[in-house]
């Protein structure tokens, strides 16, 4: 077979001259960093690698003599490469070692049984969640009955700490995200309304969409997202540290110290905040009706004491310490299964408050429909 010559070009210092013969790649030259891209790449009729002609080499142009035997042999076979130096037999395997492995081949379609063992595994994995969620509800309730018995042992300080971080300091947002949603609501409504004469029933509809659903839901949602992330990370983050271990040590119990008062204080502090959405939601409908629709605050307060039953507060009320232990319960969980790395402290992380959230709407429909069976 007559050798044919691959591209080359002239530098200021460095050539590099590659040739086909008999299925060899006979290279020759300087096979540098400034040097390896003018070689062709066509290794179509090779089968072996020469390089006793090279005379200076690289990393750049050991990888590139790795990768020519990759796309010569791609099916994993080792290429033959011939007439290297010690030196440069030693620079190939380092770099051998350094190189990602190949692409591994594109996936076949998953068929019908695949998703369907999909589905099986992921039903599967739900109730084993369920399971150890439950089995840490228990934990936790038993944790509360021994300090109820032995009231001494319970830290008021950190529950005290925790108010301040669950309740206090949400304040801000959850008043204002109140406030905005009954000015939607009644801006909306008074939209609607309008059409059919009817705008006066737009103080029935904000009460009665704040006060039994909208008020305490969205403050859960919001409490979830902030608060509940918030103990998944501080617990995630001392497990990453073995601080959660070194308690373990020293003959204290994580679940007194670190879950017990956040749950309380989340279970004490979330209808104080309900109430807050409440108020806020309210004041931001009375507003909106008195500018879009001309009811005075005095008109929208009549006419709230005298139709709106009280126990629609009642029912947002009822709600509340559900939503707070599902929201302390998850974010704790989360926070206890974090292992030795960063990449699974942002991934529980975020898996708590999707849980979270998802957890607070299946039980606020779930309290929808008892409610409206039994006629309240």
């Amino acid at each position: 077979m007559t050798p044919r010559p691959a591209q080359t070009e002239e530098s200021r210092s460095a050539t590099v001259d590659a040739t086909v013969s008999d299925g060899c790649v006979f290279l020759s030259g300087d096979l540098l960093i400034e040097t390896v891209e003018r070689l062709d790449r066509d290794v179509a009729e090779a089968r072996a690698i020469d390089i006793s002609g090279i005379e200076h080499l690289d990393t750049a142009g050991a990888w590139f003599i790795l990768d020519l035997g990759r796309r010569i042999s791609p099916d994993g076979d080792d290429v033959s490469i011939k007439g290297a130096s010690d030196a440069q037999s030693q620079l190939l395997e380092t770099v051998r070692a350094s190189m990602p492995p190949e692409t591994a081949e594109a996936e076949s379609r998953p068929t019908l049984s695949d998703r369907i063992e999909d589905i099986g595994r992921a039903t599967a994995n739900a109730g084993r969640i369920a399971l150890e969620l439950t089995s840490f509800l228990g934990e936790v309730i038993a944790v509360m009955g021994r300090l109820a018995i032995h009231p001494r042992r319970f830290r008021m300080t950190s529950l005290v700490h925790h108010m301040q971080q669950v309740g206090w300091n949400a304040i801000p947002i959850v008043a204002l995200m109140a406030f905005l949603i009954g000015v939607v609501l009644a801006f909306q409504g008074a939209t609607q309304l309008r059409q059919f004469g009817a705008e006066v029933f737009v103080v029935d509809l904000i009460a009665i969409s704040v006060l039994r659903e909208l008020g305490i839901l969205l403050t859960a949602i919001i409490v979830a997202g902030r608060s509940g992330s918030a103990f998944t990370a501080a617990i995630g983050s001392m497990k990453m540290r073995e601080e959660i271990d070194a308690m373990r040590t020293l003959g204290l119990n994580p679940m007194e110290i670190l879950v017990v008062p956040r749950i309380l204080a989340l279970i004490l502090m979330l209808p104080i905040l309900g109430l807050i959405a409440d108020v806020s939601g309210l004041v931001g409908g009375a507003i909106m009706s008195w500018l879009e629709l001309g009811v005075s605050p005095s008109v929208f307060q009549s006419r709230l004491v005298s139709n709106t039953d009280v126990w629609h507060f009642g029912v947002g009320m009822i709600k509340a310490p559900f939503f707070a232990l599902i929201i302390g319960i998850i974010g704790c969980y989360e926070g206890m299964k974090v292992g030795g790395n960063a990449e699974s402290l942002g991934r529980l992380t975020s898996t708590s408050v999707v849980l979270a959230i998802f957890m607070v709407i299946v039980v606020d429909a779930v309290f929808s429909v008892f409610f409206a069976l039994v006629g309240v």
